[in-house]
Formats: structure tokens, C-alpha cells, sequence
């Protein structure tokens, strides 16, 4: 049988394990990115491992996600970045570039390379056939330093794609009816491919919108082939040298097939508070809305701000909405206004703002209280956009135009003829944006500002765990569930000792105080636990608090990762009933944890009560090593 385009990217860059689905693998890293929001930590993560340089091929720091300056705390973490970038041999793409996984498509993406990004969104890298994969920073920080990057070995989904999509049905309307059939956990432990005759009639931005939504099934990574429309689009960045033609075999075997005919599809809607939430948009008409936001990682490309453009060219919005639009980048910017589309925004009453996250993690852009907004991001989960009772819905730039119009949720092909979005015939672009390193390196000294606060150092693990039962949540929660977003919390990224304050604040305030009293303890989760963003400080600010174990049904990829990488135990109930027998308040006890540990167990009893349960140790040998260790850093040192 012939191989996957999956399969062939990983065993390009294969360097320990097997390719056998459940396995440890360890990957070759060919390029990092991280942001703002998580980079400061990946920086000073980097400085304790005391390597002087990265060592891979492009590493760039991108500034995108706290670019609101409320006070101090952003712009001190931005010199400390600049300086870091410039120490270390990365480079640096300063806050009003725009957003990293625009950015690095349009300018650096390579197809047949590797990927890792301090961000879950970076997924959107296999838009251009690359292995591109979210992950914590800490392992992000081990993989600039030229060590390999661990994850389980995926299944291989294939996505067999035939037809067109119809006029006014785009990219986010693919990945919101993946949504609609398989959920948010759909994908979890496996690598989403699309082959087939259709995937040539999916241009460059619904590529990139299905790549960058596909962690939000849960997708390890989501890879597209490098055909034409690749090489189109490389070509419009005057970067067509850099294109390779790259495919699945014809008789590639996949570990299963799905099969999805883009000439069905209709313009969708998720609904709060779940990406998965979906709706057609034609069914949603009684829904108002006061705030439309057009652009952010997922739909702030040339096309889709064009499109949005043209859709309300000579019109107005509806009195009373506020319509935003979030470029995705300065090029975007730029190539857009060549082309008149920021002139017709300007005069149909939207508000163009600088490119970045912005509303997408609660950075400005809060809707009004008790109303509804429409937003082509890829997240909604409640609480997210910085009002706790928000409710927010997910649509496309199609969808989220014609709704500006209207003032209510509306379906464009009630408006018409779609229009065609036109291209110049290369993109404009200017590589001052971008700071390179210094060049003498061990000349820069890094920028710290009050509010950056030295990497926690954490202790080796104890030969057993005991405590109290903490928190106890249900299924789904998200690590906007366990430490939030918004302007309030997001620019004390670089200070753990004061953003472990708002952990788990959405659920329950007095948890950091309870935490503290109690010396530590476990928390109790249900089902993919840890869904969402990459944000390590999810893991890192319970670390800090004292939890030492986290018991759950189950995990998502990325939190379970980051919980290991800081020293927490991730463990799962062998038997489903036990949820439902542990309880907040209740006394664990892990008796012999290190030394089941070492041993390779894979089931170890707890004490709760009265009673014993069963839970599971689903850990390669060095995710072991790492535990006993205390954490990746204790871990790190001492290899």
C-alpha cells in the first residue's frame, strides 16, 4: 500500500519511535513560532536551559496577542521579547505585523517542512503541506534548542473531498459541518488529511481557515496537498522557488476515510458556546445582533477581507451594529487597499482596527451585555470574548457581512449574485517589517521589566500524593475554563505568582485561596479535559498552587502535555463509574505514585474514603522520567 502525505512528512522527519498509531514519536523540528501571549514563558524557559542559540532552521517571535497597551505589563513584555529575539537568533515580527499564523503562510511556510507553534492554532500551517503542530511552550523552548519534539504517534483520518463549493459557501462552512458531524473531540489522537478531486477547488484561505479550525475537532495537525493552488498562492508571495509538489500516493492507505461532497454545503453558524454548535445560518434569521467582527487568525486573509469589502461596497451597516474588522496582516492591509476594499469598508461604517487576536481572546471587543455577536473566530466558548455572559456565534466572512447589513443573522445568498474577489498579480510586501537578530549575540542583555518574574522551579515528585479533592468540573472544559483571557488576566502571562490568582476563576473564585489552605491537592475532570488553546499556564498556575495530580475520563493532547512538562500527574479512570464516586472535598490517596512511575506501571490503585478505584497511567517511558523528575526543566537539566 502507499503512504499518506501524513505519513511521508513524519518519516521525513522521523528521529525516534515508530510509526505505529498509540507509539511515542519523536519529531525533527525545522521551524518554531511563538506569540506574545505564551513567548515570554518559552523565553525564559529558553535562557534556563542555557543554550545560547536556537537551532532550527527559522524561528520567529511573533507579537500579535496582548497588543492593547492597557498599562505597562504588555509593552514590557515586548522589549523583553525584542531583546530575547535578539539574543537568541530569532526573528522578531513586531506588534502591527499582524497575526503569526497569517503571517508565517504568507511569508515562510514551506511545504515538506515541520512546524511547531507555542500557539494550538498552528495548525493552520498544513494549509501549505506542512506537519504543523500546537503545543506548549515548554516544548516549543526544547525544540529551538534542537531536541525533538515527543507526541504520540497519530491515526490518519483521510477527508476524501469531491465537487465545488456553491456561490456564498466558504472554508469556514467546511470546517463548521466537519464540526456539525463528528464534534469538537472528532479528531482527538489523529492527523485530518484532505485528498481527493475537490480539495483543487478549496483556494489558499479555505485551506488555512479548515487547517487553523481543525484543533478545534481536536486534530493533532490537518494537512493539506502542495499542488497547484500551493503553488498559486507561493507565487502571489513572489516565493514559487519555494514551492514542491507534494501528494498522498493514489493507493494511500488511511486509518479511515470520510467522505465529504463541498457541492452540498450551505452557509453555517456555531452557536454558543461550542464550535460544534452548528446551524445553517438560514435557520438563525430571528437572531439579532449588535457586534459583527470580520477577520482574526481563522478569516482575516486578503480574500476574506475583500470579500467582505465587496459584499457591502456602497451600502451601510445596520444602525445600531457595530462592525469590526481584524486584518490578519500588514500585507493583508496593504494588498487591500491597493485594491479599494478598505475604502468601501470605511464608508459602510465598519471599524478598522490594527491586525492582531484582538477580540478573539477578550483583548478589547467585548460585546455589550445581553446582546448577541456574530464573529468569524474560531472559538466561542462562553466567557471567552471578556463578558462572562456573552453569547457569541462563529460564521463566515459571507455570513458575517450580509448579517451586518441586516442586523440579524442572515443568509447571503439572499443577496444575490457572490461576488469575485479580484488579485493583484503579486502581493506587495515590505521585509523591514520583520527585526532580524543581532549579530553579535552575546552582546544583548534581556529587558525585564517588574511585571516578568522569574521561571518557577518545582521539586522532584514524592513518593506518594495525598490530599484533598480540590475542584471537581464535567466535561469539555476548556483552559479559558481553567485561567481566562481578556485584558485583565493576559498581560500577567510573564508573572505566576499573580496570574495563578484568577485559576479556574470562571467556575470558581475562591479556588486559588481553597488551593493554598489546602497545601495542594487533585482536581477531577470528565471528558477532554483541557480542550482549546495551547496556554501552558493552564498547567503552570495549578502547578504553582500546589495540584500534583489531575484525575479525568479523559485529556486533550495538548493539556496533557503541558500538565506533564510542569510535574503534574495526568491520570484516567479505568472505570467510568468512578466519576460519579469522587467528589469535591473528598480525601485522595496515590500510595507509591513514584515508584509506579518508574516501574511502567499502566494501572495504579487510589485510596478515596472508604473506597479503592482504578485509574490508568497512559504515559511513554519518558513522560515518566519527566514526572519523577518534577517537570521538563528538572528534567532537561539533569539529561
Amino acid at each position: 500500500m502507499g503512504m499518506t502525505l501524513a505519513h511521508k512528512l513524519i518519516e521525513s522527519h522521523l528521529v525516534e519511535g515508530r510509526m505505529v498509531p498509540g507509539e511515542e514519536i519523536g519529531l525533527r523540528i525545522d521551524q518554531t513560532l511563538t506569540q506574545d501571549a505564551t513567548g515570554t514563558m518559552v523565553y525564559l524557559a529558553f535562557e534556563a536551559l542555557g543554550i545560547p542559540r536556537v537551532r532550527t532552521e527559522l524561528s520567529v517571535s511573533y507579537i500579535d496577542h496582548n497588543i492593547l497597551q492597557t498599562d505597562y505589563k504588555n509593552a514590557d513584555d515586548h522589549r523583553f521579547l525584542h531583546s530575547a529575539a535578539a539574543k537568541y537568533g530569532v526573528l522578531l515580527s513586531p506588534p502591527g505585523n499582524g497575526i503569526s499564523h497569517h503571517i508565517h503562510r504568507e511569508r515562510f511556510g514551506i511545504p515538506g517542512k515541520t512546524l511547531l507553534g507555542a500557539d494550538s492554532h498552528t495548525t493552520t500551517g498544513g494549509c501549505l503541506a506542512m506537519l504543523a503542530v500546537g503545543a506548549g511552550g515548554l516544548d516549543v523552548a526544547l525544540a529551538m534548542a534542537g531536541r525533538p519534539f515527543y507526541l504520540p504517534m497519530p491515526r490518519i483520518w483521510g477527508i476524501h473531498c469531491t465537487g465545488s463549493l456553491p456561490p456564498w459557501v466558504s472554508g469556514k462552512d467546511v470546517i463548521l459541518e466537519l464540526l456539525r458531524r463528528h464534534g469538537v473531540k472528532g479528531a482527538m489522537g489523529k492527523i485530518v488529511e484532505f485528498f481527493g478531486p475537490g480539495v483543487a477547488n478549496l483556494d489558499m484561505s479555505a485551506r488555512a481557515t479548515i487547517a487553523n479550525m481543525g484543533v478545534d475537532m481536536g486534530a493533532t495537525a490537518v494537512v493539506f496537498p502542495s499542488d497547484g493552488v500551493t503553488r498559486d498562492f507561493l507565487r502571489l508571495q513572489g516565493r514559487e522557488g519555494q514551492w514542491t509538489e507534494m501528494a498522498a500516493d493514489s493507493d494511500a492507505a488511511y486509518d479511515e476515510i470520510s467522505e465529504l461532497d463541498l457541492s452540498t454545503l450551505e452557509p453555517l453558524v456555531a452557536c454558543p458556546h461550542s464550535p460544534d454548535n452548528v446551524r445553517p445560518a438560514a435557520s438563525l434569521s430571528h437572531v439579532e445582533v449588535s457586534q459583527v467582527i470580520v477577520g482574526s487568525s481563522t478569516n482575516g486573509s486578503y480574500r476574506d477581507i475583500m470579500m467582505t469589502a465587496l459584499i457591502l461596497k456602497g451600502k451601510r451597516v445596520h444602525p445600531g451594529l457595530s462592525l469590526h474588522v481584524n486584518p490578519g496582516s500588514r500585507q493583508v492591509i496593504e494588498n487591500a487597499a491597493l485594491m479599494g476594499g478598505f475604502l468601501d469598508l470605511i464608508h459602510a461604517g465598519a471599524r478598522v482596527h490594527q491586525p492582531g487576536c484582538l477580540g478573539c481572546i477578550g483583548m478589547g471587543q467585548v460585546p455589550a451585555s445581553g446582546t448577541n455577536s456574530l464573529r468569524t473566530m474560531p472559538r466561542n466558548y462562553r466567557g471567552r470574548s471578556g463578558l462572562k455572559d456573552d453569547r457569541v456565534y462563529l460564521c463566515s466572512p459571507e455570513v458575517a457581512a450580509a448579517s451586518a447589513l441586516a442586523g440579524r443573522i442572515t443568509d447571503p445568498r439572499t443577496l444575490g449574485d457572490c461576488p469575485q474577489v479580484p488579485f493583484p498579480k503579486v502581493f506587495r510586501f515590505n521585509d523591514e517589517w520583520f527585526v532580524a537578530p543581532a549579530h553579535a549575540l552575546d552582546s544583548v542583555e534581556l529587558v525585564r521589566g517588574p511585571n516578568i518574574q522569574p521561571f518557577p522551579r518545582f521539586s522532584d515528585l514524592e513518593e506518594e500524593l495525598e490530599g484533598e479533592v480540590i475542584l471537581k468540573v464535567g466535561d469539555h472544559i476548556t483552559t479559558d475554563h481553567i485561567l481566562p483571557g481578556g485584558n485583565r488576566v493576559l498581560p500577567l502571562r510573564s508573572n505566576i505568582p499573580a496570574i495563578s490568582e484568577f485559576t479556574f476563576e470562571i467556575l470558581d473564585k475562591t479556588f486559588p485561596q481553597r488551593a493554598r489552605k489546602a497545601a495542594g491537592g487533585f482536581i477531577v475532570g470528565g471528558e477532554n479535559y483541557g480542550q482549546g488553546s495551547s496556554r501552558e499556564h493552564a498547567a503552570l498556575a495549578p502547578r504553582y498552587l500546589g495540584i500534583r495530580a489531575k484525575i479525568a475520563k479523559s485529556f486533550a493532547r495538548i493539556h496533557k502535555a503541558n500538565l506533564i512538562n510542569y510535574g503534574i500527574v495526568p491520570l484516567e479512570f479505568v472505570h467510568a463509574e468512578d466519576y460519579q464516586y469522587v467528589q469535591q472535598g473528598d480525601r485522595v490517596l496515590l500510595p507509591g505514585i513514584r515508584e509506579a512511575l518508574l516501574a511502567g506501571r499502566r494501572e495504579i490503585k487510589a485510596r478515596v474514603g472508604q473506597k479503592e478505584i482504578s485509574l490508568r497511567l497512559e504515559l511513554s517511558p519518558r513522560e515518566r522520567e519527566i514526572l519523577v523528575a518534577g517537570g521538563a526543566l528538572n528534567w532537561a537539566r539533569k539529561e
